[in-house]
């Protein structure tokens, strides 16, 4: 039977993984409320077609600083690649690179910056960092991304702490040799270790450290986990070139706003200064069209991605591509010809 829609990929997925991957992928943090969220919202929201226009020709182009990507869908950032398909993150990158979209590759990835960026050239890349407590450690590791052609820099900003997932402390989730952090630990620490006791994060991280952040790279720096106004009169304050709004997927806070939500109070805030992004929910082309039409420049799936990779080596291109075709019937018959 062919896969068709999203939720498609997400069964074959949970009946082709293991259950504490699963659980890894699929956690929430605590009662789970804002992970379901992020979909429910979605649902309170209607489109208001307009007809009688010209849409024979229909081109979902558009640019994200400056560059173009074929259509306003890319892949956020998500670690551990390697759980869903032994490739990992070479194969999210050459299916972003053949779609024709962004990947934002992350801190947590189980390959190295070197090998994914050989293995699609050409594609257009992001890296997104978790800062750690080691200055030294982040410099190294944001200029290595610039060097290797990396485009912009997306700091996560709402992980101070790693959120509390049930199911992977019920787990005892351990990520193996295979998994091990490449691009942050040296040689003398590539050891298995718990996932929870990886990589210490620098809770202490604020506001006026951007300016240090700033000042070893080139690179436009992107804040992902933005989700109010009063954050994103800050962004715009300290120069920050792009907001991600985003909960995480809702595995870092519960109970806090769902990403679409929280996105119209986020555009208001920034008076156009800076391009708005969104991930978290977004399930059909309507949920695209939907963040489009409030605002946002373009949005990243995280979970839909790791649930196409068990399918198939193209997986990941294959359900960003089918949200692509969606939209373009969507824009057919609810919008205009172009973005």
């Amino acid at each position: 039977m062919p896969l068709v829609c999203l939720t498609d990929f997400q069964a074959y997925a949970q009946d082709h993984l293991s259950k504490s991957t699963w659980d890894f992928i699929e956690g929430g943090a605590d009662e789970c409320f804002t992970r379901d969220d992020n979909i429910a919202a979605f649902k309170k929201i209607r489109l208001r077609p307009r007809y009688l226009r010209d849409v024979r020709e229909v081109d979902t182009r558009t640019t994200i600083q400056g560059e173009e990507i074929t259509a306003p869908i890319c892949i956020a950032p998500t670690g551990f690649h390697c759980l869903v398909w032994p490739d990992g993150e070479m194969s999210t990158a050459r299916a972003a690179q053949a779609a024709g979209i962004c990947y934002i590759t992350s801190t947590y990835a189980s390959c190295t910056l070197e090998d994914i960026v050989a293995t699609a050239p050409r594609g257009l890349k992001w890296f997104q960092l978790y800062v750690q407590s080691d200055r030294q450690l982040n410099k190294q590791v944001v200029q290595r991304a610039e060097s290797l052609g990396f485009k912009a820099l997306v700091i996560t900003v709402d992980t101070p702490k790693t959120g509390n997932r049930r199911c992977d402390f019920r787990n005892e989730l351990d990520l193996h040799m295979n998994l091990l952090l490449k691009d942050l630990r040296s040689p003398k620490e590539r050891n298995s270790m718990p996932y929870f006791q990886m990589c210490p994060i620098d809770s202490s991280f604020c506001w006026n450290d951007l300016s240090w952040l700033q000042s070893i790279t080139r690179l436009p720096i992107i804040l992902k986990g933005i989700l109010t106004k009063e954050d994103a009169e800050l962004a715009v304050k300290h120069n920050v070139r792009g907001i991600i709004v985003s909960n995480h997927g809702g595995r870092q806070l519960d109970d806090v706003p769902a990403s679409i939500d929280a996105l119209t109070e986020v555009v208001a805030a920034v008076k156009g200064k800076m391009e708005v992004y969104l991930d978290g929910g977004i399930r059909t082309g309507n949920d695209v069209l939907k963040a489009l039409a409030l605002g946002a420049k373009c949005v990243f799936l995280g979970r839909p991605i790791l649930w196409g990779s068990p399918y198939a080596l193209a997986c990941p291109d294959h359900t960003a591509g089918l949200l692509g075709m969606v939209l373009w019937v969507i824009f057919s018959y609810s919008w205009s010809a172009r973005i």
